[in-house]
């Protein structure tokens, strides 16, 4: 069985195209207690829109996806 983090790593596979097509991208960084840390690049870094596409794309994304998702935080 995948652990947590090896099924946040895919979850954020199947995002990062959309990222990239604005010219950023997403890296996970580590989970720990339900919460996992990602930093955003590229464009996305800096970007006023980061905290939308942080809570609203990729938190309900990856809590869909993995149950034990409970947050995501940028680092």
């Amino acid at each position: 069985m995948k652990g947590i983090r090896q099924k946040v790593e895919a979850a954020i596979e199947e995002i990062r195209p959309n990222l990239q097509a604005d010219g950023g991208d997403i890296e996970l960084v580590d989970v720990e207690n339900g919460v996992a840390k990602v930093r955003l690049k590229g464009a996305c870094a800096g970007c006023p829109m980061s905290t939308m596409t942080i809570k609203l794309g990729v938190e309900n994304f990856l809590k869909k996806k993995i149950p034990e998702i409970t947050k995501v935080e940028t680092v």
